[in-house]
């Protein structure tokens, strides 16, 4: 599979969301793939990683985020199942399941309905050693000004204001994977 293929599909134009998203998704893809090499005991499938990680964003032109030159109209929240939606009908179903699985530390269906969330009121949890690596990677580097990564420290503080559940969650993976 050819992911640039499908990045240009979608981000055809050489424009500052392009960049955005190839910058964002290739420091998400070093960091996964540094687990993957941290730990060959977990047998990770590396070339499914990288895809994974360059497209799990693949949603985010389809989002009104006007920040980070995104000039959709669904909420930004709506960016992993709406990029699983394209990988869907790309015909990669694992892929799509790391787009719509990656947000925070996952989301259970009781967490989208008590927040309101305008997500479907299903589980968005990571399940698969990949999806829980590209999840745990993509909180360490923000799209927004100015492009960063974040230390552990920063992201628990981001993680902690959705809950006690994500944070242990975090600093368990920190702990795995690091």
């Amino acid at each position: 599979m050819d992911y640039q293929q499908i990045i240009d599909k979608y981000y055809p134009e050489a424009n500052r969301l392009r960049d955005i998203l190839i910058t964002h998704s290739t420091l998400v893809m070093k960091r996964a793939v540094l687990v993957c090499e941290r730990h060959p005991e977990l047998q990770l499938n590396r070339p499914f990683l990288i895809e994974a990680a360059m497209l799990h964003d693949i949603g985010i032109y389809l989002t009104s985020a006007p920040a980070i030159h995104c000039h959709g109209t669904a909420p930004y929240l709506m960016h992993g199942p709406l990029g699983a939606q394209l990988l869907r009908a790309e015909g990669h179903e694992a892929l799509a399941r790391i787009c719509e699985r990656h947000t925070g530390t996952g989301l259970t269906a009781a967490d989208i309905r008590r927040l309101e969330l305008p997500l479907p009121a299903v589980d968005l949890l990571p399940e698969t050693p990949e999806e829980r690596i590209i999840c745990y990677a993509a909180l360490f580097h923000s799209k927004s000004p100015p492009l960063r990564f974040l230390t552990p420290s920063e992201v628990e503080a981001r993680v902690a204001r959705f809950g006690e559940v994500g944070l242990r969650t975090f600093r368990r993976w920190h702990a795995e994977m690091e």
